[in-house]
């Protein structure tokens, strides 16, 4: 261990009550693992150990992560692993993503994704690719993705925003794209992403279709100030995003970045009415929200 490790490991802040949780019952939350891991793909709900799982489990449902567990990116905040040498896509993905949602009997999926800056594409078509086997198996479905910025290769400004016209003309049910922290936080907590160009993305979605409803998300603790969320909320809203997503930041070991805040029930309760304010049309504000929780409920 390190000695920033060790400082880290001494300093450390008991998590308070208000973020700890039953994890729910290991029959349910079996079920739903036993379907993932016989098909050999991936959710966000266990790759990000994801606190709400439990919850999530035990009434059948997941958010899938597409293209491996692999990132390119290296984000101090995020559990999934991280390397330049992904595994490569299983052309059975797709369809075994829609077995899995027909099994559970979803009717509204999130499908998100590792970066894959090694992709021509950075993986836009592969979102599509699932969404239409889902749609083949599972007419009613309603499909939220969450994706990455889609930033590489040549003319990066021109293929980002093709990569995002891709999946938008797959007619998600929702668009959405986490600016995960407030601008002055970008670079120590998402290497390789910038917060521009993330603001980019959810302005092009409505340039070019306004019907879809767009999201983002905020992972609070990061040594933010009040101020700085509601510059970020009014940024949110000056590329029209409509709905809101604001969690607190668990560390999932000492080599993350260490927790600054633990924002309290009646702090994220403040943050959402000031959300709706704002003119965000759906907010789910609270310690323990995250990217994915309750969106069918929306």
């Amino acid at each position: 261990m390190n000695k920033n490790s060790l400082k880290d490991e001494i300093n450390l802040q008991p998590i308070p009550s208000w973020l700890k949780k039953s994890i729910g019952k290991a029959s349910e939350i079996s079920t739903v693992q036993k379907i993932i891991k016989s098909r050999n793909i991936y959710t966000i709900c266990e790759e990000g150990r994801c606190p709400n799982r439990g919850e999530c489990y035990s009434k059948k449902t997941a958010t899938f992560l597409l293209m491996g567990q692999t990132c390119t990116r290296a984000c101090a905040f995020c559990q999934v692993d991280k390397g330049h040498a992904p595994m490569d896509l299983d052309p059975k993905e797709p369809q075994k993503v829609a077995e899995s949602v027909s099994i559970l009997g979803l009717s509204y999926v999130v499908l998100t994704s590792v970066a894959r800056d090694d992709l021509e594409d950075g993986g836009a078509q592969w979102f599509v690719k699932t969404m239409q086997a889902i749609r083949t198996l599972n007419s009613q479905t309603q499909i939220e993705v969450l994706t990455p910025d889609f930033w590489g290769g040549k003319q990066r400004e021109i293929a980002q925003k093709q990569r995002v016209s891709t999946v938008v003309a797959a007619k998600p049910a929702c668009y959405n794209h986490n600016l995960e922290t407030v601008q002055r936080l970008q670079g120590p907590v998402r290497r390789g992403a910038k917060y521009e160009r993330s603001l980019d993305v959810l302005r092009w979605v409505k340039e070019i279709d306004p019907t879809i409803p767009t999201k983002s998300g905020l992972m609070l603790g990061h040594g933010e100030t009040e101020a700085e969320i509601i510059a970020t909320l009014k940024d949110l809203r000056n590329v029209q995003c409509d709905r809101l997503t604001l969690g607190q930041y668990m560390r999932p070991s000492l080599e993350h970045l260490s927790v600054q805040k633990y924002w309290t029930p009646e702090e994220f309760d403040k943050l959402g009415e000031i959300a709706h304010s704002l003119g965000f049309s759906h907010v789910r504000s609270g310690p323990l929200v995250r990217s994915s929780y309750h969106a069918g409920e929306e």
